[in-house]
């Protein structure tokens, strides 16, 4: 499992790092090629605005020349006007030299004066004379010949106005997009060889570090795959408690205490089941051998032997009852199922059905008077939690003695108090009452009744009960002149 992550953190690493490579790499190609466009057109610009100045030079020196060369010659003004304009339009081509750059003049008819290194269909895409603005620059570009190796061309063109004696003019200067598409196809060819190695190189060192990142959880997945339930005990190793690895082992370790607790009572419960099982079966079983041995026995020896094997018989199915019960809870298959009763009537009837109890013990039970109380609950569970204190409380009560059972209402609960006058419980045993299958000798010395189990898991489900009804159930005191439980259930419980 370790390595399918490092894989996949290691491929999860190089494609982020592709994206983002890619998203870098089009942006500066985006940003590289509009600066060499602009550049391209900066210096068609320049270029157009030497040549254009320089024509204009030529021109005004001409035929400011040209009225005084006519008289002298005697040759027509127009005429002479014509060769100034030829011979500044050819002089102004001499002038021009570009070795990427090509020129071309044209009069306002659109007919070609000169050119010099132009393409071949460039008068035939030059724009309208009338459509170029007056001592403005346009820049518009003329697409390649389609299927051959001719790149674009890249056009500026300006209109000289016309003078007094002059045509208007319109000058093209031209450059092809080759040195643009050279530079742009040397930077794709670096892409191409720098982007596989930097992500080859990314590769191996994101593979070593999620390696040497993930090397402590796979340290703890083999000290994990080791732990079965012979050796809970043990704990994942955890170097830093602030990181996540060591959160992630300190959790890790939390439910292995957690399986170390509930397995330790799990196997406590089944000792300590096995043990209360075995009491009353070997009864049974010493009572039947002993009966069976001597064949000739009285009406009463047989009635005395299966009165203990029925009194054993009960206690065994108590027990067997109770840790059902338990075990039902413990998984949560154990709903409540609700009803409206009186909780001050439950408490009288479950009280007169532990006297038949009490009588075999000479307990007196009393039950003190409380006014009517509605209660919502399992009212069967409520029975059985108030019958298993009233028999704690019988079992722990010398002859003579008396339990007494109250009802009363303190804020926004009820409590049921049940009290005896036994001995008391010791003080170090107080805390594990509520433990199941936990008994004090000291504290359960005297002679059991047949109805009850002994087996220490009454006080146990009658805590689950009260909790059951988000309630609690506490031994409040317990000395020498004897014990009170009290069980607090909540007015409106959830």
């Amino acid at each position: 499992m370790v390595d399918s992550v490092r894989y996949r953190l290691t491929l999860w690493y190089l494609g982020v790092l592709g994206l983002v490579l890619l998203a870098f790499s089009a942006g500066v190609y985006a940003l590289l090629t509009r600066s060499l466009n602009q550049r391209l057109d900066n210096g068609l610009r320049a270029s157009l605005e030497s040549v254009a100045t320089s024509l204009t030079r030529e021109l005004t020196g001409g035929l400011a020349e040209a009225e005084e060369i006519a008289e002298v010659q005697g040759l027509r003004l127009a005429e002479v006007e014509g060769l100034v304009e030829k011979e500044a339009v050819h002089s102004t081509m001499e002038d021009f030299s570009s070795s990427n750059q090509a020129i071309a003049v044209f009069d306002g008819q659109g007919r070609l004066l000169a050119e010099k290194a132009a393409p071949g269909d460039l008068h035939a895409d030059l724009p309208s004379l009338d459509l170029v603005p007056v001592q403005s620059v346009y820049i518009f570009t003329l697409p390649g010949s389609r299927g051959s190796d001719t790149e674009d061309v890249r056009v500026a063109v300006r209109r000289i106005p016309a003078t007094t004696a002059s045509a208007p003019y319109l000058i093209a200067v031209a450059q092809s997009f080759e040195a643009n598409t050279k530079e742009l196809e040397l930077l794709r060819r670096s892409f191409y060889i720098a982007i596989p190695i930097a992500l080859a190189l990314a590769g191996l060192g994101g593979f070593f570090l999620a390696r040497k990142s993930l090397a402590p959880m796979a340290a703890m997945s083999e000290r994990a795959r080791r732990i079965s339930a012979e050796n809970l005990e043990e704990r994942l190793p955890v170097a830093n408690p602030r990181d996540a690895l060591g959160q992630l082992a300190a959790t890790f370790n939390e439910l292995l205490a957690r399986l170390n607790a509930s397995f330790d009572q799990q196997r406590q419960f089944m000792a300590d089941a096995s043990h209360e099982l075995r009491t009353p079966l070997s009864v049974m079983h010493t009572a039947a051998e002993v009966t069976l041995e001597q064949p000739r026995r009285t009406e009463s020896e047989y009635r005395e032997a299966l009165q203990m094997v029925d009194a054993q018989t009960r206690r065994l199915a108590r027990i067997v009852e109770d840790m059902f019960t338990l075990a039902r809870a413990d998984a949560g298959r154990r709903p409540l199922h609700p009803s409206n009763f009186y909780l001050d009537e439950l408490t009288r009837e479950t009280a007169r059905a532990a006297e038949v109890l009490a009588v075999r013990k000479r307990v007196s039970v009393e039950v003190s008077d409380a006014a009517e109380i509605p209660f919502r609950g399992d009212e069967g569970l409520l029975r059985q939690m108030l019958l298993n204190l009233l028999d704690n409380a019988i079992r722990h009560t010398p002859a003579g003695g008396h339990v007494s059972v109250s009802l009363a209402q303190f804020d926004s609960a009820y409590e049921i108090t049940v009290a005896d006058s036994g001995t008391g419980i010791p003080g170090e045993v107080q805390a594990h009452i509520f433990e199941r299958f936990y008994r004090a000798d000291a504290a359960r010395s005297r002679a059991e009744p047949a109805g009850g189990s002994g087996a220490g898991l009454g006080l146990a489900i009658a805590r689950w009960i009260a909790e059951a009804h988000d309630g609690r159930l506490e031994l409040r005191r317990s000395d020498e002149s004897g014990s009170v439980f009290v069980a607090s259930l909540p007015a409106s419980p959830r």
